[in-house]
């Protein structure tokens, strides 16, 4: 399972490298590249989930991450009603996720494997940041989106990988 939960964060780290090396073209195919991410971290969070009978928020999201994508996939008319709306779903994506890996953190440091919940809070707090900037700047958003939501993933990457390998097995 560590293996697998590093090569997802490896992948959404390189997703995150390719949109900040084309920041138009993400915009432009943001629908798309949003529903393949959704998709990929849905199943990797749910997988992680059952493998760990851990029922909580991670599972919720992940499973809310699976729907979402579904749903933009699917029907039709809302891949492109999808990229206008892109920049607020982004925006409240961006702040839930960082509150869930604070929240991560304060639970991974209050139990006895509290190794790298520091790195998991700070790039909680980012996410959070990134979020609300996200929601004030809009306009300003639509231009730098492909920036913004590049280091994000590049973040929640780093995150994954940061949270697996500081748990120790047994």
């Amino acid at each position: 399972m560590k293996i697998f939960t590093i090569i997802l964060g490896v992948i959404m780290a390189i997703c995150g490298v390719s949109c900040i090396c084309t920041p138009v073209m993400t915009f432009l195919e943001a629908g798309y590249f949003l529903v393949i991410l959704l998709l990929v971290y849905g199943i990797g969070a749910i997988v992680r989930a059952i493998m760990e009978k851990n029922y909580g928020l991670p599972f919720l999201f992940g499973i809310l991450s699976v729907i979402l994508g579904v749903v933009i996939m699917v029907v039709p008319g809302l891949k492109l009603m999808t990229d206008g709306m892109l920049i607020y779903l982004m925006a409240v994506w961006f702040l839930l996720q960082g509150a869930v890996a604070i929240f991560m953190a304060f639970r991974q440091k209050n139990s006895e494997e509290s190794k790298g919940w520091v790195w998991v809070l700070i790039l909680g707090i980012l996410g959070v940041l990134t979020g609300i900037y996200s929601l004030v700047h809009p306009m300003l958003l639509a231009f730098t989106f492909g920036i913004l939501v590049g280091v994000y993933f590049i973040e929640s990457g780093i995150s994954m990988i940061v949270m697996v390998c500081s748990v120790h097995s047994e």
